[in-house]
């Protein structure tokens, strides 16, 4: 027989399970065993645990388990504790075949289709803020637009311009060592200007916008989501949407336009000083190479596009930041996906724009 006695509680933790160990090392050769519970005085969810542990190993080892003098007070808790996580359950079994691939294949397109219809409902969501603000202005909350403004375009300036500069020379410098064996080291200044103007200086400051800027928003909105600040704000009869996602959204979109034009002069600059330094071309030549390679309308394709990527980067961010749920796992998880799925869709953007711009001739 053995007796349980005292304090079976989480407080008693070290001592109980030491015990228990030494009981079941000492464990006489005996068919049965009695287990008299009638000294428990306290017990908690640890403690039930911990006796039906021992019971549990008593029976794996081939011993009847019989307990005695459980206390009407612990019944219910002993009872619940025994009948829990009764069943083994075999491990998975990873299905292979034609079947298994075609059931994930189509679990992955729902899923895309699922997120798709998410994104356009926060760009209605948006639109409809958009117009309930322009109908009522004193509504639009300008002084938290104002700090957002401030955090994703002032203070992002000096990475922008530290990247485009830095990519800017590797254009260069790369046109310049390739032309160079065909006696066209001028026609860099065509590769960087139209380049940068058009494509890569929109894109570059994007994908740099989504990882910084981006992030933090799916990051901000998922705590307060996680805090439920948001569901108080629902509580209290305002918007989510109109307080917290449209100052941030047309913080983005005016940003995106300054942050571009810094970024293609920055990236012009630095495909110029290495023209110079490496290339042996005068910064007069450059320039006026320059004027006659560039017109407005590769100026003009680069800024209509910043817009709309602004858009599509805010409108990503804040939508994964409102699917964050109580964990900070969940958080993560959804700031990751914030920033790749806006990447994705900036570059998808881009593509479209493209095609759109050159089916117009421009």
């Amino acid at each position: 027989m053995i007796e349980a006695a005292g304090s079976w509680t989480a407080a008693d933790a070290a001592a109980l399970q030491t015990h228990v160990d030494a009981i079941l090392r000492a464990l006489p050769v005996a068919p049965a065993v009695v287990l008299d519970v009638s000294g428990v005085k306290r017990l908690d969810t640890f403690g039930a645990w911990l006796l039906e542990r021992l019971l549990r190993s008593l029976t794996t080892a081939g011993h009847k388990a019989i307990v005695i003098g459980v206390p009407d007070r612990f019944r219910g808790v002993l009872d619940k504790v025994h009948h829990t996580n009764q069943r083994d359950f075999p491990p998975r079994q990873r299905a292979r075949g034609l079947i298994p691939f075609l059931e994930t294949i189509g679990r992955a397109a729902a899923a895309s289709g699922s997120d798709l219809l998410t994104f356009v409902r926060m760009l209605g969501a948006l639109g409809e803020a958009f117009v309930q603000t322009l109908l009522s202005p004193a509504t639009f909350r300008f002084t938290s637009a104002v700090h957002h403004l401030d955090r994703v375009a002032w203070q992002a300036v000096p990475i922008i311009l530290l990247i485009t500069f830095l990519i800017g020379c590797i254009i260069a410098q790369q046109g310049i060592f390739h032309f160079r064996k065909f006696g066209a080291d001028e026609y860099v200044v065509d590769l960087v200007g139209i380049l940068v103007l058009r494509e890569i200086g929109v894109l570059l400051v994007a994908i740099m916008v989504a990882g910084r800027s981006g992030s933090s928003y799916t990051a901000e909105l998922g705590s307060m989501k996680m805090r439920e600040e948001i569901d108080a704000l629902r509580t209290m009869g305002l918007d989510p949407v109109k307080v917290l996602i449209l100052p941030r959204v047309f913080a983005l979109i005016c940003a995106m336009p300054i942050l571009t034009f810094l970024g293609a002069m920055a990236a012009l600059y630095g495909g110029g000083l290495v023209a110079w330094l490496y290339g042996g071309m005068s910064p007069a030549v450059f320039v006026a190479r320059l004027r006659e390679a560039i017109s407005i309308d590769h100026f003009e394709v680069g800024m209509i596009k910043a817009p709309f990527m602004a858009l599509v980067i805010g409108a990503v961010a804040c939508d994964e930041g409102l699917k964050v749920r109580g964990s900070a796992e969940s958080l993560g998880l959804h700031t990751t996906t914030s920033v790749v799925k806006a990447i994705f869709l900036v570059i998808v953007l881009d593509g479209v724009f493209a095609i759109f711009f050159a089916s117009i001739g421009m």
